[in-house]
């Protein structure tokens, strides 16, 4: 047994009776440099040897002089170290008696002197462990690749280009908004639904551009479509429900649909979109709860979803009561005419919630996203929205509201349309002029990302292992396959990036391949 363990096992009448002795000069390491005051430093460490039994309730410590001494301090350091560890329940200081630790700690089972001397003074200093002292449950479905803006060359998921957001006209309704109204109203809390300006004047331009019938009630405003998906989630499914999803489909909506203990069931997407007929003979066959579609550009694939499946799944939504989440994520960019309405604009009893965001119309930093749902289902939205995040940003729904009030955001719309068709056109030319053998792809109708799928003999992680070393930044898309099918596809978001950086990309991928 070392010395230094046999002081750790001296009796409690020892310890009640004289100055503990254990090595202070080792075990405390002090950085002066650090912007934390010494005094705290030492405070901290001395809990951080009471909390791991180095220190035993009703310890008498070493008189201040003695340990300014030992450590090397002014000793009015360790006064006010012993002061703050007093106030904060650590120690208790006995009359004509000195320093102890408090006598209410429990007794600690000492832990041993880690031996690496590196890792012994890290510990000193982490607050928190990297695995805590209780069971954390891991949820393999919520593991996925978070998806980032990438400075040099990409070919992302489909995002907008920041450069064109309209910078300017929302500083200056950001500005409007400190000169607006009452400060105590619009400084305080506001509605959970969201700023009233912003849903009224949502409200219209989606009755205008989709053929909408709403009012700033059926509207619920959030954080990105992501947070309305999690919502309607969380208030419409139960333990054992079953949503329907597209086999292949947005993984951020079925791990949502999973956390709410809901049963994700399949069904094919082809050239048309989903496949309408299987879903009806699911119905027949079982209790449906919910449908997820993105109609107008499916995710991942870009294809429309044909009318007569459009009509059909409405007419199954009402037949067997379930809910359609519709997810309208790019609505704003389609390069053919005038878009083919959503089916929430055909909806006559109530069957469609419909998702919507500016997030990829603006930019990612902006989270803007909206529900619209019959007005009960909005309410009860909010309720639950209330417990999670009280509120959204007032102050960016305000801004945001103007700029549709100002007209000034459906003038970003225009110019942002006209530029991302062109690059669309061109990123295609250049996909089917120099990569003709290696990538299928059909021209999307709308949208910000090609779906592409590659040859079967191509390693996609090897693929984006090498593009990366060549400084292009693309998606393997693994997380696309269904369970037990190897696609070999992902999207190739072209909006993001300028003519010539499409052109650099191709040419890396051509390298390559």
């Amino acid at each position: 047994m070392s010395i230094f363990t046999g002081l750790l096992k001296s009796s409690s009448s020892d310890k009640l009776t004289s100055p503990v002795m254990i090595p202070f000069k080792s075990l405390i390491q002090l950085d002066k440099s650090l912007t934390t005051p010494v005094f705290v430093q030492l405070s901290n460490q001395l809990g951080d040897l009471i909390r791991r039994g180095t220190l035993a309730p009703g310890q008498r410590l070493p008189g201040t002089r003695q340990l300014a001494d030992l450590l090397g301090l002014n000793r009015q350091t360790i006064v006010a170290a012993y002061d703050e560890s007093t106030a904060q329940g650590w120690l208790e200081s006995r009359v004509g008696s000195g320093t102890y630790v408090a006598a209410h700690f429990p007794e600690v089972n000492p832990q041993p002197l880690v031996p690496d001397e590196k890792q012994a003074i890290s510990s000193r200093y982490n607050v928190l462990n990297e695995v805590p002292g209780y069971a954390v449950e891991t949820l393999d479905f919520l593991i996925r690749p978070v998806l980032t803006n990438q400075a040099g060359l990409h070919l992302d998921d489909g995002f907008p280009d920041i450069q064109l957001a309209p910078m300017d006209e929302l500083s200056r309704a950001y500005r409007s908004y400190f000169r607006w109204g009452n400060p105590q109203q619009h400084f305080g809390y506001g509605d959970t639904k969201g700023h009233l300006l912003l849903r009224e004047q949502l409200s219209i331009y989606l009755n205008e551009t989709r053929g909408l019938r709403t009012t700033a009630d059926n509207l619920l405003i959030t954080r990105g479509s992501i947070m309305g998906l999690h919502l309607t989630s969380q208030v419409l499914l139960r333990p054992g429900d079953t949503v329907v999803v597209g086999e292949t489909t947005w993984i951020g909506a079925t791990m949502n649909f999973q956390k709410a203990g809901a049963t994700v069931l399949t069904v094919p997407v082809d050239e048309h979109g989903i496949d309408v007929d299987m879903l009806a003979i699911h119905c027949e066959k079982q209790s449906i709860r919910m449908v997820f579609v993105t109609p107008h550009h499916h995710y991942p694939t870009t294809v429309t979803l044909r009318a007569d499946r459009r009509i059909k799944l409405l007419q199954l939504a009402e037949q067997y009561g379930f809910a359609i989440l519709e997810d309208d994520y790019d609505y704003d960019f389609h390069y053919l005419s005038r878009p083919i309405l959503p089916l929430a604009s055909a909806d006559r009893r109530g069957m469609v919630v419909y998702v919507g965001s500016l997030t990829k119309s603006v930019a990612p930093a902006f989270r803007i996203g909206y529900v619209v749902a019959p007005t009960t289902l909005t309410n009860e939205l909010a309720r639950l929205r209330r417990i999670i995040d009280r509120q959204g940003d007032p102050m960016l729904e305000f801004a945001v509201g103007q700029l549709l009030k100002s007209g000034d955001l459906r003038r970003h719309f225009r110019k942002a349309l006209r530029t991302y068709h062109t690059r669309r056109d061109h990123f295609c030319d250049l996909l089917t002029t120099e990569l003709p053998n290696v990538i299928q792809f059909n021209k999307p109708d709308g949208g910000l990302a090609v779906w592409a799928l590659f040859d079967p003999a191509i390693d996609m992680e090897l693929l984006v292992k090498r593009a990366a070393q060549e400084g292009l930044i693309l998606s393997n898309g693994l997380f696309h396959n269904p369970p037990g099918q190897q696609l070999n596809g992902t999207r190739l978001g072209f909006a993001s990036s300028s003519e010539d950086e499409l052109e650099q990309s191709v040419a890396v991928l051509k390298k390559i391949l």
